[in-house]
């Protein structure tokens, strides 16, 4: 059986190396991915729930129709995120119902209208050619590829099984769960993974709200399931085990929003909550997906939106437009390399990153700024345990390298 691959270095491979499909249970098979897919086996045929990426959907379909190849007559959209909805067309018959929650219309429709902004910053993070975009298809121009749209509640049964769905909005405003009371059986999609959620995603998002994945988690502990399916990772099994750990995930999601909102009524700025705000010891899930510091500035944010109080922000104005000058002052980038130089050596990488910011802005070309820059990012890659931090630290990395290399 595949290993969790939240965390990995490049978690779009996820999968790739599976031999045969996870059979879960007698009726429900598994195929991994970053997106895992379902494929839940009925007496009238089947039901697909994700269908995975683009890359990785041939791979997923392989495996499970070698476990069954009975019609697809449905198939479910956890939400619309392209490593669960990019399978869609390789999977859908002519007869084939695909479900998703109503929201999912303005959520993939969201996705389109910025697809250019999304096609470069995925490309970054996931280090791979940056896909073309292709012309504007409008504000609501998007292919809708659900046929039925509910919001709040959606049931149906095939053949012998009954499957009920939920709006549950959390990792996506269109979120879904999916319960099957014949097994209780509940496919929580991204609501659940083994790493503190991603609240806020570096390569961009609308506001994840922490309340919602509160909210969403006591409506998955209040069917008391007995098997619990994520997009990502492994199946788990008891509803000891899944109680502790939704209850564990739910009481952290609302320990750092409760922080947050407590700090934010206090006076407190952004930076001072992501540095002071730490999980206890019992409510730690882990950062190699999600990351803490990131979710305070999301949820600070996504309540507050982003002026700072300060009047220069007010301003067209960026900070770095004075970098040249306060470089000047300072004597021009070679004294300001060398204090970031000192900054790496006692391992404060971020603050050299600044430095070599002020340095590059007075010269772009100065080569131990450069070679400072890359010293402070490798510095970070080493220690980083998270995915996504890696993957933004990777792509900086080639950039400093095309330079020196220049």
């Amino acid at each position: 059986m595949a290993q969790v691959q939240i965390g990995v270095d490049n978690p779009l491979r996820t999968g790739e190396n599976q031999q045969a499909a996870v059979r879960v249970n007698d009726a429900i098979y598994l195929a991994y991915g970053f997106g895992n897919t379902f494929l839940v086996t009925t007496s009238a045929g089947n039901v697909v729930i994700d269908t995975s990426s683009v890359v990785r959907a041939p791979r997923a379909k392989e495996l499970l129709q070698r476990e069954n190849t009975g019609p697809i007559k449905y198939i479910v959209l956890t939400h619309a995120h392209g490593d669960h909805a990019g399978g869609v067309p390789l999977w859908k018959a002519a007869d084939t119902q695909v479900i998703a929650q109503q929201e999912h219309y303005e959520f993939v429709n969201y996705q389109t209208r910025l697809a250019g902004f999304f096609a470069e910053r995925n490309a970054a993070q996931f280090n791979f050619p940056r896909p073309q975009a292709g012309p504007s298809t409008g504000n609501f121009g998007a292919q809708i590829v659900a046929t039925v749209q509910f919001d709040d509640r959606y049931e149906f049964t095939l053949g012998d099984t009954k499957f009920e769905l939920m709006s549950t909005p959390g990792e996506t405003p269109d979120h879904l769960t999916v319960w099957i009371p014949k097994y209780q059986a509940a496919f929580v999609g991204d609501n659940y993974y083994e790493s503190f959620p991603n609240i806020y995603t570096l390569r961009g998002t609308k506001p994840r709200w922490a309340l919602d994945y509160v909210a969403s988690l006591d409506k998955v502990l209040a069917l008391k399931p007995e098997l619990l399916l994520p997009s990502h990772g492994e199946p788990v099994r008891g509803n000891a085990e899944i109680t502790r750990r939704l209850t564990q995930y739910r009481d952290a999601i609302a320990y750092v929003h409760d922080a947050v909102v407590r700090g934010m009524n206090e006076g407190k700025d952004v930076f001072t909550l992501m540095y002071e705000i730490k999980l206890p010891p019992e409510l730690v899930v882990g950062e190699g997906y999600g990351n803490l510091i990131w979710s305070i500035r999301g949820i600070y944010e996504g309540y507050a939106g982003w002026f700072d109080l300060k009047p220069a922000t007010m301003y067209d104005v960026p900070m770095d437009a004075v970098f040249p000058d306060l470089a000047k002052l300072a004597g021009g980038a070679e004294p300001v390399t060398k204090l970031a130089t000192q900054y790496v050596a006692t391992g404060r990488y971020a603050q050299a990153l600044h430095l070599t910011e002020v340095a590059l802005a007075s010269d772009p070309k100065f080569r131990p700024a450069l070679e400072t820059r890359l010293q402070a990012l490798q510095g970070l890659r080493e220690k980083s345990k998270n995915s996504n931090e890696r993957g933004w630290l990777d792509y900086h990395i080639r950039m400093v390298k095309k330079k020196l290399s220049g």
